[in-house]
C-alpha cells in the first residue's frame, strides 16, 4: 500500500501531465497514450520530495471558480482592448495590496496565477509577513474596491476548494 501511495500521491498532477502530453502530440496513438501514462506516473514520482502532500480538493467550487475565471478573462480582454485601442484612453495604473485570508500555499499560488492570467492585472509579490498579495493593475481608480473584488471572486472560492472548515474531517 505504501508503494501505491508514493506512486499516486498526486493523481491530479499525473492526469494533467498525461493530458498535456496528448494535447501537445495531437494524437491518441498507442505510443502517445503509453508515453502520456509514463510521463504522468514518472514525473510526479521524481518530484515527490519537492511537492506538498496532495490535499482534498472540492470539485463543485472548483468548477464554479473555473467558470468565473474564464468569464473574467473574456470580459477583461475586451476591457483592456477598449482601453488600449480607445481614442482618448487614459489608464490609471495602480498598485493594489490584497490582504490574504488563504493559508494553503497551493491556493495562494493559484490566486496569484489567476490574477496574472486575467488581462490588465499581474500579481507581483507576496508579502508573507504582512500577508499581502501585491497586484499591479493597468487601470484602477479604486484599489480598495479592486482588492475586495479579488477577495470575493477568487480568494473566497479558493478557500472553499482547499481549506477545511472547523469540524470537518481533512
Amino acid at each position: 500500500m505504501k508503494t501505491r501511495h508514493s506512486w499516486f500521491a498526486h493523481p491530479w498532477l499525473s492526469l494533467l501531465l498525461g493530458l498535456s502530453w496528448l494535447l501537445l502530440q495531437h494524437s491518441l496513438s498507442l505510443l502517445h497514450l503509453l508515453s502520456a501514462a509514463a510521463i504522468g506516473l514518472v514525473v510526479p514520482r521524481l518530484l515527490h520530495g519537492f511537492l506538498p502532500a496532495a490535499g482534498r480538493v472540492r470539485m463543485a467550487p472548483a468548477v464554479r471558480l473555473l467558470a468565473v475565471v474564464l468569464w473574467d478573462i473574456v470580459v477583461c480582454n475586451i476591457t483592456v482592448a477598449r482601453l488600449v485601442l480607445g481614442p482618448m484612453s487614459r489608464p490609471h495604473p495602480a498598485w493594489v495590496p490584497v490582504p490574504l485570508a488563504l493559508h494553503d500555499s497551493t491556493a495562494i499560488a493559484l490566486l496569484a496565477s489567476i490574477i496574472t492570467t486575467t488581462p490588465g492585472t499581474v500579481s507581483c509579490t507576496i508579502d508573507e509577513q504582512r500577508r499581502l498579495l501585491w497586484v499591479h493593475a493597468l487601470d484602477c481608480s479604486n484599489p480598495a474596491q479592486m482588492a475586495a473584488t479579488i477577495q470575493q471572486r477568487y480568494e473566497a472560492p479558493l478557500r472553499a476548494i482547499f481549506e477545511s472548515t472547523p469540524g470537518e474531517r481533512p
